[in-house]
């Protein structure tokens, strides 16, 4: 059976392709509607250079892992959140649009999120913090050479912590030995055992 156009194919690797110059905000949205149908493309756009990105199988089971023991924690701690993946943030006049992969709302719902969490696999030329920057969104985590970094907004400038400050009992250690194991029934019922017993 031949699949569909629009149905979501991950290709084995992940790629990325700058196209560089100064492209109008009307442009851009021209090439967006010309790619609207690609599967598993994601088009970004910061002043002026417009970025595509592919998914790789490998990019969405990191993702996977990773907001299922965050879940996971969560769940345990008795900590309401709300989650939404792939949430499109755009503004013509802060000349930036991008997609939150994943994004946390801790406690109650909010305009904007607490926390965007974004799986790097290969770098970009783009400085990826300056578009959430537009936003004040202000945790930024990064799973990037099978690492997990964690960047705060604090006036105007993104730091790098060792700790969440939306879950600061979160072992960044822990969940990063935890999302790298090959098998999910295996990372869970470690994470668990660990937070559990660190109560």
């Amino acid at each position: 059976m031949t699949p569909h156009l629009s149905e979501k194919i991950l290709p084995l690797k992940e790629q990325r392709f700058l196209l560089p110059g100064h492209h109008s905000w009307e442009q851009f949205e021209a090439i967006e509607a010309l790619m609207a149908h690609v599967p598993a493309l994601r088009i970004s756009y910061l002043d002026g250079w417009i970025e595509f990105i592919t998914n790789s199988s490998e990019h969405e089971t990191i993702k996977t892992n990773l907001c299922s023991l965050l879940e996971t924690y969560l769940f345990n701690k008795g900590t309401s959140f709300i989650h939404q993946s792939r949430t499109n943030i755009r503004e013509k006049n802060k000349s930036v649009s991008f997609e939150i992969e994943e994004s946390y709302d801790i406690g109650k719902k909010k305009e904007l999120p607490d926390i965007a969490i974004e799986v790097v696999m290969l770098r970009s030329n783009i400085d990826q913090l300056e578009k959430y920057k537009r936003f004040k969104i202000i945790e930024v985590w990064f799973w990037e050479d099978n690492q997990l970094s964690l960047h705060r907004l604090r006036d105007q400038k993104y730091e790098q912590i060792s700790r969440s400050e939306f879950l600061p009992e979160l072992e960044i250690d822990l969940l990063t030995r935890c999302v790298r194991m090959p098998s999910r029934l295996e990372a869970r019922t470690e994470f668990l055992q660990e937070i559990r017993r660190q109560r």
